[in-house]
């Protein structure tokens, strides 16, 4: 499988085996790997040849505390600005390993190996670099890019099902917001055999990956048009800090789905779209609804990062492949699920 560039104005961004650009990249440079335990011990005999530090998965240990230790460790080893981080793991390492980067010495270049599904096609692209605060996601956090991201979709085949399908719903959303056809492919390969198909998870990660980043170009801080990406986010992170039943996936899988039928109600999305929508969701292995009263999730949702005083910016499908920003306040988002 040929390796492709994906041009942007941000990183470099390859998706191949990572063992076929990856020592081009990091060429004549000290690199510090920063990894998780379950990664570590997965892909030990290639990253215990790099001076590296190991931090615990999950989203409990994605804080403050764990951005610390890394920078007590690097202080330990003398880590410089002229050392190159390396995040090699998923969504929660890219995470802690940018906003590392981006903060000690006030700066150190950074890439990453992404080796999960909801990281290839969401966490390790975009700028965002954060951590949680209290159990709210991404409280603290700066937006920098790293200078390049490796996307091997043949790590993938380690993964267990359940965090493949995480990755799955990002993609969804990604298709729903500004690619048709992507969404069409899926509806065709909808079996638990897709995340085994090399070249199938090539072309999911790449176009996921143009989405994202063709408006990430046009709004780099969201100030406007990049909060199309939060689509299904504002109820999914709800979701996620009254419960840990559900990972960010599922979450997110039960947000988009709650917004499409809160759009066909207000005519903005016809029934039939919005079917399709939550039958490829439930094709896929997620749940589409809830047992956790709805009065509890729209009072999280006025805890989100992203609430501007009394108002939100609601993502709302008016199709697939087109979804629109409907500013609101929150009494009427609330008005909305009575």
């Amino acid at each position: 499988m040929s390796c492709h560039l994906i041009e942007n104005i941000f990183s470099k961004i390859f998706v191949c085996p990572h063992a076929e650009v990856l020592s081009d990249l990091i060429a004549s440079r000290r690199v510090v790997v920063i990894t998780d335990a379950n990664v570590f011990a997965e892909y030990c005999d290639e990253l215990q040849g790099y001076e590296h530090i190991v931090i615990e998965g999950g989203e409990a240990n994605k804080n403050l505390y764990a951005v610390q230790s890394i920078y007590r460790q690097l202080m330990a080893m003398n880590a410089d600005r002229s050392t190159l981080l390396l995040g090699v793991g998923g969504g929660i390492v890219t995470d802690i390993t940018g906003f590392v980067a981006a903060t000690y010495m006030r700066g150190l270049k950074y890439g990453f190996i992404s080796t999960s599904l909801l990281g290839q096609v969401d966490a390790s692209v975009g700028g965002k670099c954060g951590v949680n605060l209290d159990n709210y996601k991404n409280m603290v956090g700066c937006f920098s890019h790293p200078e390049f991201v490796i996307l091997d979709v043949d790590m993938l085949r380690t993964l267990p099902q359940r965090e493949l399908r995480s990755g799955m719903a990002e993609v969804v959303k990604s298709a729903i917001i500004g690619d048709k056809a992507l969404f069409e492919m899926i509806e065709r390969h909808t079996t638990e055999d897709i995340y085994m198909d090399s070249r199938f998870m090539h072309e999911v990660v790449e176009r996921s990956l143009r989405v994202k980043l063709s408006i990430v170009e046009c709004d780099e801080r969201e100030g406007g048009m990049r909060r199309l990406l939060n689509l299904g986010h504002t109820i999914g992170h709800a979701i996620e800090k009254l419960t840990h039943d559900y990972n960010h996936g599922e979450a997110v899988a039960i947000g988009i789905a709650m917004v499409c039928r809160v759009a066909v109600q207000r005519d903005m999305l016809c029934a039939d779209e919005s079917k399709r929508i939550v039958m490829l969701l439930e094709r896929l292995g997620f749940a589409t609804s809830t047992s956790i009263p709805i009065a509890d999730i729209v009072r999280e949702v006025k805890h989100d990062k992203k609430m501007s005083g009394s108002e939100l910016n609601l993502v709302m499908p008016r199709s697939i492949g087109h979804c629109e920003v409907v500013p609101m306040g929150y009494d009427a988002f609330v008005r909305l699920f009575e």
